[in-house]
């Protein structure tokens, strides 16, 4: 089964504008679940969805700024570092997505940073 666990990076398009997203999945077992942070006015949502094989689904919802349920599918990629597949609320509106898992890790930058910022004792 595939796993999703992790940070994911990401474009989706709104009538051919992109807005970009940063999103952490929770996977156990087939179930989905995490949030997203929109890099627009819109905000963080919370994501639930299920993944069946390499194909993907989840619902956001934003906490704040809109009330409508936006449904996500999408395919995996074989090695796993990829996700590519549409988006749409009710019949009106819809369009492409797609995510890379991150490779940052948030973490060692931080550690990074404190160990440049404190003197090395020199023996």
């Amino acid at each position: 089964m595939a796993d999703l666990n992790g940070t994911w990076l990401g474009t989706y398009w709104q009538q051919g504008v992109p807005s970009r997203f940063e999103a952490v999945f929770v996977q156990s077992g087939s179930a989905l679940s995490g949030s997203i942070l929109d890099d627009n006015y819109l905000g963080e949502a919370q994501i639930t969805g299920e993944v069946h094989g390499r194909n993907v689904r989840f619902t956001k919802r934003y906490l704040i700024t809109s009330p409508a349920p936006i449904n996500y599918i999408g395919t995996l990629s074989e090695n796993e570092d990829y996700i590519k597949g549409q988006w749409n609320i009710g019949p009106r509106f819809s369009g492409p997505w797609e995510a890379h898992r991150s490779t940052e890790n948030l973490m060692d930058e931080l550690n990074t940073r404190i160990q440049k910022q404190i003197p090395q004792a020199t023996g």
